[in-house]
């Protein structure tokens, strides 16, 4: 009887651990941050371990130098998302507007409000765990991102509690304008249109980035890869000896609640 039951207890500790174990895989391949967490601040041993872990789940195979110049080639490409839908930049269709979906937009937008509130100290924002992507790059919007939310966000939804936050760079440091939401990207527009309304927002992702084979990275001709590159497709990118990445990171909405209306308010950037 008692060895049955340690049996039985050995058999509930190893099922509990491997159910772990499956939850921290599923929130590694769910993630939809920018990119690894971390990666460039970990020991090399970690760094390893999580190329080890990524590898074997098909959302996180890009390596860290290519999730890096990735992130760069998105935030490049952020730039110019009023050009509309294209090959590196797939956007959400608009819904028709209705009174529903305005008063949840609404909503989302006043707990947005509070809930970042504090982070108008942007140091603030940097001592609760939020890293700036390229603070040295010139940017004409700053993304300062908190990993811990970018897992959370792939389950649950929480309008006070954003993926990133947005700034613009001040003579003494930044000037929060607004927040950017995300779920992965294999969520379906009904999905998305569940947490910010398609009719009044519009989420975005980075699609078909080829980048250059490593060696060449230096001398790399970027008017055929990156996100403004002429390569589209996997056949072309392989054809120049390159590495494809049909989708890269998740579904992104930027939102900007300090401003009035929702054309400046769920704008794809922040306007002046």
């Amino acid at each position: 009887m008692f060895a049955r039951k340690t049996l039985r207890q050995l058999w509930t500790n190893a099922a509990i651990g491997i159910g772990a174990l499956f939850v921290v895989g599923v929130l590694l391949a769910a993630m939809p941050a920018h990119r690894t967490p971390n990666v460039a601040m970990t020991s090399p041993e970690m760094t390893q371990q999580l190329q080890q872990t990524s590898s074997s789940m098909p959302d996180m195979k890009m390596d860290a130098d290519d999730a890096s110049m990735g992130e760069h080639n998105a935030m490049v490409e952020m730039q110019h998302m009023h050009m509309g839908d294209t090959a590196h930049m797939h956007m959400t269709k608009p819904r028709p507007a209705n009174a529903d979906d305005q008063r949840r937009a609404d909503e989302i937008v006043d707990q947005l409000r509070a809930g970042i509130e504090k982070y108008r100290d942007y140091q603030v924002a940097l001592n609760e765990g939020y890293k700036i992507f390229l603070p040295n790059v010139p940017q004409p919007e700053y993304h300062f991102t908190n990993y811990e939310n970018g897992f959370l966000e792939a389950f649950t939804f929480d309008p006070a509690r954003p993926t990133s936050l947005l700034y613009k760079k001040t003579a003494n440091g930044y000037e929060l304008v607004g927040a950017m939401y995300t779920m992965p990207k294999w969520a379906t527009e009904d999905q998305l249109n569940d947490r910010v309304p398609l009719s009044v927002a519009t989420w975005h992702q980075h699609t078909n980035l080829c980048m250059p084979p490593k060696g060449d990275r230096r001398h790399a001709d970027w008017m055929k890869f990156g996100l403004h590159g002429s390569i589209t497709t996997q056949a072309a990118c392989s054809a120049a000896g390159g590495k494809f990445y049909p989708v890269i990171f998740g579904w992104m909405v930027h939102v900007y609640p300090y401003e009035d209306g929702n054309a400046k308010i769920f704008a794809m950037h922040h306007q002046e």
